[in-house]
């Protein structure tokens, strides 16, 4: 999932407002989207590409040619790779997951979708996801799209975030009640 920090979130969302606003304008908000998704998976996958992006010992120059490297390789097009190389050069490349989020969000508005965060211990299947989909999708009245995030440390259970709300039925925490429980008992 995304980080929270409460100066990155404005931020992200500030960016990711203009790249919205630049690509509907020229008419490739869905290649943008595209992009970004793509872009975002490698981040994701990378801990290789999620240095780069975060390393402050490395120069502007040199994110922007490693990354620049990857996007090309990845057929990123280029209004995506301009908007991130304006983030590199701004210094602000820490914040592009940050703001690939924001800018799926405000997609997801306007085409009337909720979009929600779901971590788990592993893969969901597809049957799973579709199942998990549905069930938000008669909770929240209004179609759900699923952004899916492994996270071992979870052993166990789902944590859905869905704007401001979360529900975090992991074992892992689960576990921690417990244990808060058990002291008092003890």
């Amino acid at each position: 999932m995304s980080s929270s920090a409460p100066g990155a979130t404005g931020l992200a969302a500030r960016y990711a407002a203009a790249l919205f606003d630049l690509a509907e304008e020229k008419g490739k908000l869905d290649r943008v989207a595209e992009d970004l998704g793509r872009l975002g998976g490698l981040v994701e996958e990378s801990a290789d590409l999620r240095r780069l992006i975060r390393s402050p010992l490395l120069s502007r120059e040199d994110q922007h040619f490693g990354l620049d490297a990857v996007m090309a390789e990845a057929g990123i097009g280029p209004l995506t790779r301009n908007f991130v190389a304006l983030a590199g050069r701004n210094r602000r490349l820490a914040q592009l997951p940050d703001m690939i989020a924001a800018f799926r969000a405000k997609l997801a508005r306007r085409a009337g979708e909720i979009t929600a965060e779901v971590a788990s211990a592993k893969p969901l299947s597809k049957t799973q996801t579709d199942a998990l989909a549905g069930q938000l999708k008669t909770a929240l009245g209004a179609k759900v799209v699923l952004h899916a995030s492994v996270d071992p440390a979870l052993l166990g259970g789902l944590v859905v975030k869905v704007g401001s709300r979360m529900v975090d039925s992991s074992l892992r925490s689960r576990l921690a009640r417990m244990r808060l429980a058990m002291k008092g008992t003890a």
